[in-house]
């Protein structure tokens, strides 16, 4: 039975346990497993599950909290007792300024009872500091938005599940559709959510996620130098997606501004030779964490550029940050990507992406 862990919270661009299952069972080491890249966790959360010590970091908050909740959760009761506390000590929060220049957007998006549950949570949860509040986050995050016509569990009006569409085009999107926001009770949702998540107990062991940029991952793990054996990670793709577009709402609901960015001030890599350039660096703060022997599996993927690219791309870039003797074990596996969710949502035209999984000894 899959652990429900591993779907708490959709996350763009995820991989599924299985590639890490699979990863780990024909690994021969018995180290440290690291993701620097861990996005919603499901590197670290699986390692836990096949007894394996794990750690990773990311960038994105939103990534941090949802795989935090899953690398070292509360215990269920302590969950439960959290949620009962924030619905007894409910009240409408003193949260100026919560809306930014979005006030169109949130009137449809939330029914107005439902939005000031949500504006409460959002003043109250100390997701950063608190594990059981972290873990509430996060179920927060599943619920922010979704398909709300067919599941009575999303806070929202309709949006897909893996992305915040922006807030003009979600506006004219259910004006033109006469699509309303539903009555949603926050907290009898978090309920349902936390009993369904505990049906799977979580793992024994517990694993630390940090907010970090991969290329700083000795400076923030430095006593895990030397002891990291297994690295399973996916890297940003080039030009494919800009996280904080895709998850303003959820960056929001964490406590950042109500608000998307615009033009290319954002997270992606547009340039082929930066793009290479961070690759090789993001290796180097790797380095020193890395145990005698290893091995790293990099899943790569994107429509600039073809697997043959994407494979001499890599033998440049993983040895020259390492410093070490680095073997690509095979010529690469590669999957076709289909079609997305939020393609889906907004009936978009797809077109046709391959991932690479590439898997270096050192």
């Amino acid at each position: 039975m899959r652990h429900r862990f591993h779907s708490i919270c959709p996350y763009f661009a995820m991989f599924p346990e299985t590639f890490v299952e699979k990863h780990l069972a024909a690994s021969p080491h018995d180290g440290v497993v690291f993701d620097p890249f861990c996005g919603r966790g499901t590197t670290v959360f699986q390692a836990l599950l096949q007894g394996r010590s794990a750690a990773g970091t990311d960038v994105h908050p939103v990534a941090v909290c949802i795989s935090g909740a899953k690398a070292d959760p509360p215990t269920y009761s302590e969950a439960k007792s959290r949620i009962s506390e924030l619905r007894n000590s409910f009240h409408e929060p003193k949260d100026a300024g919560w809306h930014g220049s979005l006030d169109e957007f949130f009137d449809l998006c939330f029914h107005p009872d439902t939005l000031v549950q949500v504006r409460y949570l959002r003043s109250v949860l100390d997701w950063r500091n608190r594990k059981d509040d972290r873990f509430i986050a996060t179920l927060c995050l599943w619920a922010m938005h979704g398909e709300s016509h067919k599941s009575p569990n999303y806070f929202s009006n309709r949006m897909p599940r893996t992305i915040s569409t922006k807030p003009d085009y979600s506006v004219r999107w259910w004006k033109e559709n006469g699509y309303k926001p539903p009555w949603r009770g926050a907290f009898g949702i978090l309920e349902r959510m936390l009993d369904y998540r505990f049906r799977t107990p979580p793992p024994a062991g517990r694993a630390e996620i940090v907010q970090a940029d991969a290329r700083r991952a000795a400076k923030v793990f430095p006593e895990l130098a030397g002891r990291v054996s297994d690295v399973i990670t996916s890297p940003p793709y080039l030009d494919t997606t800009n996280y904080r577009e895709d998850q303003w709402l959820r960056l929001w609901f964490l406590g950042g501004e109500a608000s998307v960015p615009s033009g290319r001030r954002d997270d992606r890599h547009y340039n082929k030779e930066n793009y290479w350039t961070f690759v090789r660096e993001s290796m180097e703060g790797l380095r020193p964490l890395l145990a005698e022997r290893a091995r790293i599996v990099i899943r790569v993927g994107g429509r600039q550029m073809d697997k043959p690219e994407l494979r001499a791309g890599l033998l440049k870039s993983v040895p020259a940050g390492l410093r070490r003797d680095v073997r690509l074990v095979d010529d690469g596996v590669t999957t076709e990507v289909g079609r997305t969710q939020a393609n889906a949502f907004r009936g978009a035209r797809v077109s046709r992406m391959e991932e690479h999984d590439f898997c270096f000894a050192v």
